[in-house]
């Protein structure tokens, strides 16, 4: 197996704000460590834009188990408890390609480190 070599930037690639559809998966990329070596990848749902009265371009994101489960931002919440992101969130959200842009720079960052 083999996989296609690609150019990475030098630097992450979140998804444009104006291009997030509502239903749609992105992946939140986040590192638990300053060298940004250990990432953790999450699934999100985008649920809107401005769902709260009073909101003023705050975008709001669903976790993926709740959303699959059928709860959704304005519904009964029956089931796994949603846990829903907003604010700074989708600084962190990818499309799935650019998200794998950024895992596959975090592998090279720690191969140097040799880890």
């Amino acid at each position: 197996m083999r996989f296609e070599a690609r150019d990475l930037k030098s630097y992450a690639q979140p998804v444009d704000p104006a291009r997030l559809r509502v239903g749609q998966v992105y992946f939140a990329v986040y590192y638990v460590d300053d060298d940004m070596l250990v990432p953790v990848l999450e699934p999100l749902v985008y649920a809107g834009r401005n769902l709260e009265a009073g909101d003023k371009d705050n975008h709001y994101c669903q976790d993926f188990d709740s959303y699959n489960e059928g709860s959704r931002y304005d519904s009964s919440r029956n089931g796994t408890e949603p846990v829903f992101h907003h604010g700074d969130a989708i600084k962190h959200m990818f499309e799935y390609e650019k998200a794998l842009d950024t895992l596959l720079s975090c592998s090279l960052r720690r191969n140097a480190k040799g880890l």
